[in-house]
This record gives C-alpha cells, sequence and structure tokens, in this order.
C-alpha cells in the first residue's frame, strides 16, 4: 500500500491487480476482526483500528471500481 494514490496515473491492468489485493486484504481485515470479537478479552482499540483500515480499503476499493467502469449515459 505504499504506492501512488493517483489513480490517474496508473493502467487498468495495474488497477485490476491493486483491487483483488485490496479486496483479499479488506476480507483478512473481516475475519480478524470477527475472531477478535468472538474471542471477548480482545482489545477495544485493536478492534477500532482494525474497523478503520477496513473502511479505509473499502473506500480505495470503490474508488479503483469507480476508475476501472466506464462512465454509460443512458
Amino acid at each position: 500500500m505504499n504506492a501512488p494514490s493517483d489513480l490517474s496515473m496508473k493502467s487498468d491492468d495495474v488497477l485490476r491487480y491493486e483491487l483483488v489485493v485490496f479486496r483479499a486484504e479488506h476480507s483478512d481485515l473481516d475475519a480478524a476482526i470477527r475472531a477478535l470479537q468472538e474471542v471477548g478479552t480482545s482489545d477495544q482499540l485493536t478492534i477500532r483500528r482494525l474497523k478503520k483500515k477496513k473502511l479505509a480499503l473499502k473506500d480505495r476499493i470503490a474508488n479503483i471500481e469507480d476508475r476501472l467502469t466506464p462512465d454509460i449515459i443512458a
């Protein structure tokens, strides 16, 4: 995630690859959050940080999907 975030400079192939990576990471974070919540003795600060990171990934995924989806005027 240290790559430049300017989507206009990246090719569609790079964006598709990033989309796959970010979706996998988002899924992994979701599983980690669920596991921590099920334990019950988990640190709420850690869960909050993971949720914030998951939300940021969701936003990046949405931005990439918007970039890859052509604008169609109906």
